[in-house]
């Protein structure tokens, strides 16, 4: 498979890695919108939340578990998850991710986070 977050993850292509287990690896994001701009990543790879099913829905679980103790590992109190789904949402890479931000007082939109992009 020529997936970018499964090299990521199976390290053949370095990251940042912020936090991993058996089910999830997170890492920062290479071009990040915020202070704090996580990637968190299901190992298993399912390309989108388009795709989460019965049989794969115990992932979105562990990720969000996983971010709560990614926020508590790294003293971040307030924070936003985004996921996009398909390319109109902005989805660039097609495998299921979720991104944390934080550090920075946020509205609505991508002027709250300094992008009008």
């Amino acid at each position: 498979m020529d997936c970018l977050f499964c090299k990521i993850i199976n390290g053949e292509i370095p990251s940042a890695k912020v936090y991993e287990d058996e089910f999830v690896y997170s890492f920062k994001d290479i071009s990040p919108i915020a202070p704090v701009h996580y990637l968190i990543v299901p190992k298993q790879h399912i390309c989108c939340a388009n795709a989460i099913d019965e049989t794969n829905s115990a992932v979105v679980a562990k990720i969000f578990e996983a971010a709560a103790k990614i926020a508590k590992a790294e003293g971040i109190e307030s924070y936003r998850i985004i996921n996009n789904c398909g390319d109109d949402a902005g989805q660039t890479v097609k495998h299921l991710h979720f991104h944390m931000l934080a550090g920075v007082k946020m509205g609505w939109g991508a002027e709250s986070l300094g992008k009008t992009e």
